[in-house]
């Protein structure tokens, strides 16, 4: 791996500097009453979500490979963080604000002990259904941990469905005028996204905000506000923690990092592409911890790659890594000297903000579309498992809303994997029947009833690799075609592009047990992996390899030692 640093002003023009900068501003003005949003999803004070995205957006600048993205607090890892810091420490305590910072040098760890190691396609271990439940399940938990705010009453516990019965049982104690400036805080950030996409809604409807707390004297009618925030820059070191704890941590900033990593990769990944440039995983997750570790040194909190953010970069004329070093430089100042301006700004309003940038994460539509995948041929190949991806979706989904998110994470991957050896210890196994015309055309029997099959053979097609884990149901499979009439068993081989030494031992077998009933057993169009693993894995009594089926039917008998040797060459 080569080490250079800022490659994303590789082959920098002069003239990208203007657009550099105005995007620059504009990602800094989403980027603060977002960070304060999502420090208190983490149960943080808001000012650490400045303290952790200053070093995050300078040291991702630095090891990335992106041009665009923009690494911060994110609404996902935020929850995630709370999650995992609340099993080790009790909620608002010091100690509690010392291991979030914690979590963040873990999780910097890993992802930097990953990078090193060339890890980046563990990213594949979480499929893109299972990350879309996941964020759908996710999102609904933090919609519902903010609500309480929005209607002014006490927020419960428990997971997604107790707090939800909680806060229905208890809408009798909503405050008027904390709901009114609630609703008016989503009526206005909707209105912006929806006729004035350009304009920082965020940062407008923080500022109206705050306005109405100075103007209307909200706090003095019951209005909650954010409160101090400590201006200046934070402290620097390693956060107050034991040994034993930060080992604790460890373990479960694995799910933290896996998450940052995944939806860091996707946003990056997707403006690559509009812009034709390479993204290099392994540099990705040396980026991811180069952040992380710069955010628990400066008493921050986990960081990831933000989609909602490199998407307002990359709309707002990003062209290189410049735009996010000048969004570094604006939050400096903004902690030097304007956090005032955001003591007085209305909790509704802040829960507002939190529940627009994440109600986009509630993508129904791609749960419907994973549903309809699955065919009437799909339920009788596969039954239960016919809708594999849906289901994992749903899995990940419920997971976190009844177990919260890590437990959520792991369900959901889990079920996949189960789902995914489901399928593959049961491939398809059919009969084949040639249609009529030139070339080695045989189909599917089961969509072609009308067509005959030659007399005494049985074509068959495996539609996955041969492994150990369906050897013996492919076997079963296949003696299940074999009737008193048939002399001949050819199994195409082009739907299975591997094997493994358990399915040449089946194959083996089976061809001794047909032979005994006077059955013989060919292979017939395989790929060039198979032929080669059947000849070293087995001394003897492998079935012949033709290389079409119509040769195997042409020339039905016994196959000579040179017309083999042909076929395997």
């Amino acid at each position: 791996m080569s080490w250079p640093v800022l490659t994303s002003f590789a082959g920098y023009q002069r003239g990208w500097v203007r657009g550099d900068i105005v995007a620059g501003l504009t990602v800094w003005a989403v980027l603060i009453p977002e960070s304060l949003a999502y420090a208190t999803i983490a149960g943080l004070p808001p000012v650490v979500g400045l303290y952790a995205a200053v070093p995050a957006l300078a040291l991702y600048a630095l090891f990335g490979s992106s041009r665009h993205l923009v690494v911060a607090p994110m609404s996902a890892t935020a929850a995630l963080s709370a999650g995992a810091v609340a099993t080790v420490a009790a909620g608002g305590s010091d100690d509690y604000i010392a291991l979030s910072a914690g979590l963040a040098l873990a999780v910097g760890a890993l992802a930097l002990g990953a990078g090193f190691l060339k890890l980046g396609f563990l990213a594949s271990f979480i499929s893109g259904p299972v990350l879309k439940g996941f964020i759908i399940g996710l999102a609904l938990t933090i919609m519902i941990g903010q609500l309480p705010k929005l209607f002014g009453v006490e927020k419960g516990g428990g997971n997604f469905f107790e707090q939800l019965w909680h806060l229905v049982t208890h809408l009798g104690d909503t405050s008027g005028i904390t709901l009114a400036v609630g609703l008016a805080s989503l009526v206005v950030l909707v209105v912006l996204k929806r006729w004035m996409p350009l304009v920082p809604g965020s940062l407008v409807v923080v500022g109206l905000g705050v306005l109405a707390v100075y103007v209307f004297d909200l706090a003095e009618h019951g209005v909650a506000v954010v409160g101090e925030i400590e201006s200046g820059l934070p402290s620097l070191g390693i956060p107050d923690m034991t040994g034993n704890q930060f080992l604790e941590l460890l373990g479960l900033a694995v799910g933290v990092m896996l998450v940052g990593f995944a939806e860091g990769l996707a946003a990056s990944k997707e403006y690559a592409a509009k812009s034709g440039y390479h993204i290099d995983s392994d540099r990705e997750l040396i980026g991811l911890g180069a952040a992380n570790l710069g955010s628990g040194l400066c008493s921050g909190m986990v960081v990831n790659g933000s989609l909602s953010k490199t998407a307002v970069n990359g709309g707002a004329g990003a062209k290189s890594q410049l735009s996010t070093l000048t969004v570094s430089a604006l939050t400096v100042v903004t902690l030097l000297f304007l956090t005032g301006l955001f003591e007085k700004l209305p909790e509704p309003t802040l829960a507002a903000v939190v529940i627009i940038a994440v109600i986009e994460l509630i993508d129904l539509a791609s749960l419907r579309r994973l549903y309809r995948v699955q065919t009437g041929r799909l339920a009788r190949i596969y039954r239960y498992a016919s809708r594999a991806d849906f289901v994992a979706a749903l899995a990940a989904m419920f997971g976190v809303l009844l177990f919260e998110t890590l437990p959520g994470l792991i369900i959901g991957i889990f079920v996949s994997l189960v789902l995914l050896l489901a399928r593959t210890s049961r491939p398809h196994v059919t009969q084949l029947r040639r249609l009529p015309g030139e070339g080695d055309n045989w189909v599917d029997a089961r969509g072609r009833p009308e067509l005959a099959g030659p007399d005494g053979v049985v074509v068959v097609r495996v539609e996955a690799s041969l492994c150990f884990a369906n050897a013996d149901y492919v076997q079963d499979q296949i003696r299940a075609l074999v009737d008193g009439t048939t002399t001949l068993v050819v199994v195409d081989g082009r739907t299975s592009p591997a094997i493994d030494v358990s399915a040449v031992d089946m194959l083996v077998q089976l061809k001794a047990d047909l032979a005994r009933q006077g059955v013989d057993l060919v292979l017939a169009q395989e790929v060039g992996q198979v032929r080669d693993v059947l000849r070293r894995a087995s001394d003897h009594g492998e079935p012949a390899i033709f290389p079409t089926v119509d040769e195997v039917i042409r020339d039905h008998g016994e196959p000579t030692m040179h017309e083999t040797d042909q076929a395997d060459r």
